[in-house]
């Protein structure tokens, strides 16, 4: 099956791929919030793919480390965010050809280690300072948003770890590090058996919504503009969703 859904990727790639000979050319450069590193990457294998001669270069980290990056003149071609606001910084900064287009959201999980050795099972726990609890740092989108659920919850958070992002919080979960630890439900699935997740109730918990953009002056325009189209085609939804991740609103 997963070789089936490579195939229909790559066919998907080459349909919308441009160019005179039907394929992109040279280096896309692409960054992406650090919650999008799987799904991505498996987006990128298959688009080079369909258009050999083509190199989808991924850079990955917090949403608003990378909006810095890029105002601050690092070259980029594409730029998908995990918040709408990053994005929304972005435009204001004029750093975007054309408007974002809302690809996929996503939903906070707690996520504790094989196990759940420290017995969580819902966000009210993230108060007991017996536990070790990790967040992202509140700079970044899931941070911002899980310190949101917690107020939605009524919850005091005893916090003993602000991680840079997303992919550096399950990490220290999988290394048994935290005991728990705030992440979206997609970083749960990737993960495997190496954690657990903790459903957090609809009405306590935050919807992210993923934008993704053509970066101004991009060196290869033609390029991003193909795997933005990519990213959109059915192919590319599916892969998300198969990621865990929800269409966009």
């Amino acid at each position: 099956m997963r070789r089936l859904g490579l195939v229909l990727l790559v066919a998907a790639a080459t349909l919308v791929g441009c160019g005179d000979d039907g394929g992109t050319e040279g280096t896309i450069t692409v960054f992406a919030a650090a919650s999008l590193t799987d799904v991505f990457e498996e987006l990128a294998d298959a688009f080079e793919e369909a258009n050999p001669g083509t190199t989808v270069e991924l850079s990955f980290g917090p949403s608003s480390g990378l909006v810095t990056q890029i105002t601050e003149g690092a070259p980029a071609d594409v730029i998908a965010t995990a918040a709408t606001s990053n994005m929304e910084d972005l435009a204001e900064a004029d750093a975007l050809e054309g408007e974002p287009v809302d690809f996929a959201t996503n939903r906070l999980e707690l996520a504790v280690p094989a196990g759940n050795p420290g017995g969580v099972d819902g966000l009210d726990d993230l108060a007991d300072e017996e536990l070790v609890v990790g967040l992202c740092n509140e700079e970044v989108p899931c941070g911002r948003f899980a310190r949101e659920a917690l107020d939605a919850a009524g919850v005091e958070a005893s916090i003993d770890t602000d991680e840079e992002d997303v992919r550096a919080l399950l990490t220290k979960v999988e290394a048994g590090e935290v005991d728990v630890g705030v992440v979206y439900r997609t970083d749960v699935q990737a993960a495997g058996d190496a954690v657990e997740g903790v459903v957090i109730p609809d009405d306590e918990n935050v919807v992210a919504t993923y934008p993704i953009a053509t970066v101004e002056g991009a060196a290869n325009g033609e390029g991003a503009e193909a795997f933005i189209a990519f990213v959109l085609s059915a192919a590319g939804q599916a892969a998300l969703a198969q990621a865990g991740f929800e269409p966009a609103p």
